[in-house]
């Protein structure tokens, strides 16, 4: 499994991420994009379907969680869109977990990556303590919450870059690390408090990177993505 970056398309409007698209028409190759709740909600699938038929890659970030029956059902819906990936909350259980993977296999048996969030790279470990009740470690609620999802037959997970290497020795080489929480070495951290640079994540194990305002909002898109590349790819 090669690594990559993708390039979260956070906009409000079909118009602004296409027009975003449309900056990278030159490059050889379509950088994998994630579609997140933003976009989804505002242009519904059709957006999904418009920017696969461009030739990108798709990491459809919806982080679904609820009973597993409903979870099974809106995977099997989401089956149909044909994207790359595809995530939920870990914290929905195993069970969902199972169901989710049931959903989203079609007849033929393919499907696409199914990855479990683990803790959002914007909890602390003060956050998680006074708001979810959870006392133990960050970092070892990360690792039980990503063997429940190996356990579940999981793809992978989302987490942090700090936490991919651990999750790997514990989960095995193959089991897909998608990390945000990515910020150039000369870049604002923003919003997110478990943060690394594309070299680090490279370093601490990361498979995937996602990789949103250090590109979207660079003055050179193309440019932020071609070093961000250079940095994780290599």
């Amino acid at each position: 499994m090669g690594k990559d970056v993708i390039i979260a398309l956070d906009f409000e409007s079909r118009e602004k991420a296409l027009g975003f698209l449309d900056r990278f028409a030159g490059e050889a190759r379509k950088p994998f994009v994630k579609i997140g709740m933003e976009l989804y909600y505002a242009e519904g699938p059709a957006i999904v379907r418009e920017v696969k038929a461009r030739g990108h890659k798709i990491f459809l970030d919806l982080k679904l969680h609820d009973i597993p029956n409903t979870v099974k059902k809106a995977m099997a819906v989401l089956s149909n869109l044909d994207v790359d990936m595809v995530n939920l909350h870990a914290a929905g259980t195993r069970a969902m977990m199972e169901a989710a993977l049931e959903g989203v296999t079609r007849p033929d048996g393919a499907r696409p990556l199914v990855i479990a969030v683990t803790q959002l790279t914007s909890t602390s470990q003060e956050r998680m303590a006074s708001d979810l009740l959870i006392e133990r470690p960050l970092d070892q609620v990360v690792l039980h919450y990503a063997k429940c999802a190996a356990q579940a037959g999981l793809d992978g997970v989302v987490c942090s870059p700090l936490e991919a290497g651990t999750v790997h020795d514990a989960c095995g080489s193959g089991f897909v690390t998608v990390t945000p929480g990515v910020r150039f070495a000369d870049g604002d951290v923003g919003d997110q408090v478990r943060v690394t640079t594309p070299a680090k994540a490279r370093e601490t194990g990361s498979d995937y990177i996602v990789v949103g305002r250090p590109i979207t909002q660079a003055e050179d898109p193309v440019a932020a993505y071609r070093r961000c590349v250079e940095e994780f790819v290599g």
